[in-house]
């Protein structure tokens, strides 16, 4: 087989449906399977998954594992050679995935790939990143980010002054979309369960780089991402919503697991 689609569901029945029409709609010419994973949502989304779209396989968590944990459980039941971590609130069109198969094929060191991910308006969203330091969860979080002193960190943070029209091997993608080589993912390990949301993606990233596999940015292949990120308010208002802290516990064990290094390149170069 040669893809395998892994969406996971946490109380996003609307998105799911979006994505699954997406895909089906686009007609892959690829022997493929569809694993739709419930991070026990408590609605409707399964049984009218398992009515209108029979093919899917579904898998039932009994709790909210997060997310690592959910995506993991489609790949350990995986069949494909490569493995579509999706986001239900990601739209795909036709060709699109062919091309990233394509891609992983003809670049054999690649073990990681995300596309490229824009907004529903059709400007580019800023997807790969450099490995970040210990201060930017506040900075990116706090006033801090409106400041000029730190302006110049969070442009080399995003890549916003490096093209986005060209291939090119990055140090960690955004998790929303991402294409992962069968056989990497065996020697890498699957996502991290320590991380229940968020960092998870870094930690990955940093982990195929480690074992000596690319990741890269496939600039050739667009995606629409509905995206919204919780946590993303840039006022001291935002420390007190849960998911802040969430995202802020996921940055300390990023930090603890790789002793508290800062941007480093050793894992590329």
């Amino acid at each position: 087989m040669d893809l395998s689609i892994i969406i996971l569901n946490y109380k996003t029945g609307g998105l799911v449906r979006q994505c699954l029409r997406g895909v089906i709609e686009a007609e892959l010419k690829l022997d493929y399977e569809i694993l739709l994973v419930d991070n026990h949502s408590q609605d409707d989304s399964l049984s009218w998954v398992q009515d209108n779209y029979p093919t899917v396989r579904t898998i039932s968590l009994p709790v909210n594992r997060g997310y690592s944990a959910g995506n993991n459980e489609g790949i350990r039941r995986a069949k494909g050679k490569y493995l579509l971590i999706l986001n239900p609130d990601v739209t795909i069109f036709a060709g699109s995935l062919e091309r990233l198969v394509a891609f992983m094929e003809n670049n054999p060191t690649v073990g990681l790939a995300g596309p490229r991910l824009n907004n529903p308006d059709g400007s580019l969203q800023y997807s790969a990143y450099s490995f970040p330091n210990f201060w930017l969860p506040l900075i990116r979080r706090t006033w801090l980010r409106h400041l000029g002193w730190f302006k110049p960190l969070l442009r080399k943070y995003q890549l916003m002054d490096w093209s986005h029209q060209d291939n090119q091997p990055v140090d960690w993608l955004l998790g929303a979309c991402l294409i992962a080589r069968a056989a990497a993912v065996e020697q890498v390990g699957l996502l991290d369960e320590r991380f229940f949301l968020y960092v998870e993606d870094t930690d990955w990233c940093r982990r195929f780089w480690q074992k000596g596999w690319q990741v890269y940015y496939a600039a050739d292949v667009e995606l629409v991402h509905f995206h919204e990120r919780l946590s993303a308010q840039a006022n001291f208002g935002a420390l007190f919503k849960k998911i802040t802290w969430i995202h802020i516990a996921s940055w300390f064990k990023y930090f603890f697991k790789w002793r508290m290094r800062y941007q480093d390149k050793l894992d590329r170069f």
